[in-house]
C-alpha cells in the first residue's frame, strides 16, 4: 500500500486515523480505544514519532462485528471543501471514484455534505447522481466493470439517500399537497423513483413511492384512496410498450376526470411512445419535475432575518 498518496484520494479502508478520531466517531473514550489496541482487539501501527495510527479497515471490521450503536464512520471520512462543495462536477468526479473503491462510507459523506451545503436533490440528481451513475454503468456495458461494482454502487447510493430523507420531512410543512409515483411494471429500477419522492419532499410535497415494478392498477387505486394532486410515473424500462401504452391511457383517463396532474420521466420513454401519450408534462430530468412541482405548489416563505418591515399605515409598528 502506498501511504504517500493524498488522504483525500485514497478509498476509506486503506486510510489511517487516529485513535482520538476512533474515539470520537464510535462514542467512547480514547482511553478505551488505547485498550482495545493493548489487548490487540483492534491492531495498530506506529508512526516514525511513536503515534498510534488505526487502519479503517480494522475499524470497520470492529463496528461491523461489535455492538456500537453510537457508531457514526462519517466522522472518519475525509470532509470536501467548501469550493468543493458547489462544483457539482467535482462532486460527480469524486462519487465515481467512491463508487470504483466500493466506499460506502464517501458515498454518504458527498451527497449528504452537498445537500447539508445548500445543494438541491433535484441538482444531486441531474448533475451527479445521474452522470455517475451513467458512466458507471457505461463501464458496465462495455466489460471495464463488473456488474457486482455496479449493483454495490446503486445500493450504496440508495442507502446514502434513504437517510437523507430523514432531513426532508418539516414539520412546519402543513397541509403538503400529495404526489404518489412509482415505475411501471417490470421496471425494477429503485432509484429513480427515490430519487422523483425526494424532489418532491424537498420542494414541500407529501410524496409517497409505490416504488418499482407497479402495475397500473395500482396507480389507479393511489388515486382514489391517496387523493393525490400529482402522479409521477418514472419509466426505466419498458419491456410491452404497447401494452403499458393501454393501460397507460385508461389510467389517465381517470386521472384526468379527477384532475390530477400526470408528470412522465425516464430513459425507458422513446419518442415513438411518448407522441402517443398524453400528459400534464414530462421531463428529462428533476430538475424539471421540481419546476413544475413548484408551479402547483409553492411553498410558504421562510421568515427573514432582522427586523420585521414598519407597517405602512402604521410606521411605528414593531418598533420598540
Amino acid at each position: 500500500m502506498n501511504t504517500n498518496e493524498p488522504e483525500s484520494t485514497m478509498p476509506t479502508e486503506n486510510r489511517y486515523v487516529s485513535t482520538a478520531q476512533v474515539a470520537q466517531a464510535l462514542g467512547v473514550s480514547v482511553t478505551t480505544v488505547k485498550r482495545w489496541v493493548d489487548d490487540n482487539i483492534l491492531p495498530a501501527h506506529r508512526t516514525p514519532g511513536g503515534h498510534r495510527k488505526l487502519l479503517m479497515a480494522d475499524v470497520l471490521r470492529l463496528v461491523r462485528e461489535g455492538n456500537l450503536p453510537q457508531a457514526d464512520l462519517s466522522r472518519l471520512v475525509p470532509k470536501m471543501s467548501a469550493k468543493e462543495l458547489n462544483d457539482p462536477q467535482a462532486i460527480c468526479d469524486r462519487l465515481i471514484q467512491a463508487y470504483h473503491d466500493g466506499d460506502a462510507e464517501m458515498v454518504r459523506s458527498l451527497l449528504h455534505g452537498a445537500y447539508q451545503h445548500g445543494m438541491p436533490v433535484e441538482v444531486l440528481a441531474d448533475r451527479i447522481i445521474g452522470p455517475a451513475m451513467a458512466t458507471i454503468g457505461h463501464e458496465w456495458a462495455m466489460g471495464k466493470t463488473a456488474v457486482m461494482q455496479e449493483h454495490r454502487a446503486t445500493q450504496a447510493t440508495i442507502s446514502a439517500m434513504y437517510e437523507l430523507k430523514a432531513f426532508l420531512r418539516t414539520p412546519l410543512d402543513r397541509d403538503r399537497p400529495v404526489a404518489v409515483g412509482g415505475a411501471p411494471e417490470h421496471d425494477h429500477y429503485v432509484l429513480p423513483s427515490l430519487l422523483a419522492k425526494m424532489v418532491l419532499l424537498d420542494a414541500g410535497w407529501d410524496a409517497i413511492n409505490l416504488g418499482p415494478h407497479t402495475p397500473m392498477q395500482a396507480f389507479k387505486t393511489a388515486l382514489l384512496e391517496l387523493k393525490p394532486l400529482l402522479v409521477w410515473i418514472s419509466i426505466t424500462h419498458l419491456p410491452e410498450p404497447e401494452k403499458f401504452l393501454a393501460e397507460y391511457l385508461d389510467f389517465y383517463r381517470m386521472a384526468e376526470r379527477m384532475g390530477v396532474a400526470i408528470t412522465l420521466g425516464g430513459r425507458g420513454l422513446n419518442e415513438t411512445l411518448r407522441v402517443k401519450m398524453p400528459y400534464t408534462t414530462f421531463g428529462d430530468g428533476l430538475c424539471h419535475l421540481a419546476s413544475f412541482a413548484r408551479t402547483l405548489h409553492r411553498r410558504p416563505q421562510q421568515p427573514r432575518r432582522g427586523r420585521p418591515p414598519a407597517d405602512s399605515k402604521n410606521p411605528d409598528r414593531g418598533i420598540s
